[in-house]
């Protein structure tokens, strides 16, 4: 379903991403990780075709989108959701409103018709009864559940999570990781999670690749990464201070 070639971008002379290349089967989930500031959400943003690569080429369904105009790219989008770290809900409307949006853009469906997608979504996500909230009514943990129902409610066959469960305690970034995988379980889709947190990554993943220093340097299933004998991977997966991965405060 999504496939990346010798992807590289870079800022000025500076490599964010190097040759990286990566593999996702229909309906896996991928997580990728590592440190703030690696380039993970970078990487998250050429997949979505958000931003044009230096070089190499991302596929999305056999395409490959770093050569389709903006016209173009519109119906791969499409197929597209994405769950922003902040959220990024839209203030002045409420959760009903925010979730209907792209099905009133996008879509002919009828009124009835939207407030039953509405519906089924916000139940998926355990908010059935916040339709008439604002976003400032909403914790944080409600805040990026509503925007993974916004994301699902055009039925997407993929979906990109950037950083789903920063900011959250640990019981409501374990709520978060579980509908991560609800979703993909209930809609079948293929899903990219870019996140430092090692305890969702291990709940939601099939396959795990991290990313240091502009490349990857690991990549398997989550049994092979947790045993993984790479000194900068070990040090990540174990949240060790001694090792090859300096921390700069």
């Amino acid at each position: 379903m999504i496939r990346t070639e010798d992807l590289s971008y870079r800022i000025s002379n500076k490599w964010i991403l190097r040759r990286i290349n990566l593999h996702i089967e229909k309906g896996q989930t991928l997580a990728v990780m590592g440190m703030s500031g690696v380039g993970k959400s970078t990487l998250l943003r050429i997949m979505a075709g958000l931003l044009k690569p230096e070089s190499g080429k991302v596929f999305i369904d056999g395409r490959d989108i770093t050569v389709l105009s903006e016209t173009n790219l519109f119906p791969v989008r499409k197929k597209i959701g994405m769950v922003f770290q902040n959220s990024a809900l839209f203030d002045s409307m409420n959760v009903y409103e925010n979730v209907s949006f792209g099905l009133r853009r996008h879509t002919n469906k009828s009124e009835d018709e939207i407030a039953d997608i509405v519906a089924e979504r916000l139940t998926l996500v355990g908010l059935k009864d916040t339709q008439g909230l604002m976003p400032s009514e909403l914790s944080g943990g409600m805040k990026k559940r509503v925007g993974l129902a916004r994301a699902l409610a055009l039925d997407p066959e993929i979906v990109f999570y950037d950083e789903p469960t920063a900011g959250l305690d640990p019981i409501a970034s374990a709520v978060i990781s579980d509908l991560i995988v609800a979703a993909r379980d209930t809609y079948g889709v293929t899903s990219v999670v870019v996140s430092h947190d090692i305890q969702s990554i291990n709940r939601v993943a099939n396959n795990i690749a991290m990313l240091h220093k502009a490349k990857i340097i690991a990549q398997g299933s989550v049994e092979e990464i947790n045993n993984c004998d790479d000194c900068a991977v070990k040090q990540f997966m174990r949240g060790m201070v001694e090792g090859p991965i300096k921390l700069t405060i």
